[in-house]
């Protein structure tokens, strides 16, 4: 494990680099068929962890370390909302997303012409995607749902206001596209019945 000093963060002491699946450029390794059926028959009894298994795995280790190295340490039961909030504006130190503040003249383009000195932080898809993964870690680690703190209503929001932000200072939509049901139309060609008192 990378340990980090952060000279700026006094409250904070070697920090772990948290391994986060953020960018399509993190050498990735699949599993491929050919490599599954080629392995020796003692390895096909044991099951390899998935990816989505893996990364959930370093995620709770970096969160754990997160909360052995915080000032004063703190234990897993005593973790709320707050500190996940705390946790995850921590996280933004090692963002690769570029995210324009409002007085940026790029502030909503999705594609900017030129650089500009605004932060990189954490994608809104990177921070939903690892708090779904914290959330399930605790509960496999013992933790009570209803005391779920990556559940809290206070990240729910924060998660919400981050999404909107970036939406607006990126350009971009995260808003999924329904499909709407297409209106039946009357493709036969005869005509509606005429009801019977017309007729008279």
């Amino acid at each position: 494990m990378d340990l980090v000093s952060q000279a700026n963060n006094p409250s904070y002491e070697n920090h772990l680099i948290p391994n986060i699946a953020t960018s399509p450029t993190t050498p990735t390794t699949p599993t491929t068929p050919s490599t599954a059926t080629s392995s020796s028959p003692s390895s096909t009894s044991s099951t390899t962890p998935s990816r989505y298994e893996n990364q959930k795995r370093r995620d709770w280790n970096t969160f754990c370390q997160y909360l052995r190295n915080h000032r004063p340490p703190l234990s897993l039961p005593m973790c709320s909302g707050a500190h996940v909030l705390e946790f995850l504006r921590y996280l933004d130190q090692f963002g690769k997303t570029k995210v324009h503040n409002q007085t940026c003249p790029f502030f909503g383009l999705p594609n900017p012409p030129a650089p500009c000195p605004c932060p990189l932080r954490q994608a809104w898809g990177s921070l939903d995607a690892l708090i779904g993964r914290l959330r399930a870690a605790y509960e496999e680690h013992g933790g009570r749902p209803e005391a779920n703190p990556f559940g809290a209503r206070a990240v729910r929001l924060y998660l919400r206001e981050v999404r909107d932000f970036q939406a607006k200072a990126r350009g971009v939509s995260y808003e999924k596209k329904r499909k709407r049901p297409k209106p039946k139309m009357n493709t036969s060609n005869t005509p509606p019945p005429v009801p019977p008192n017309a007729s008279s």
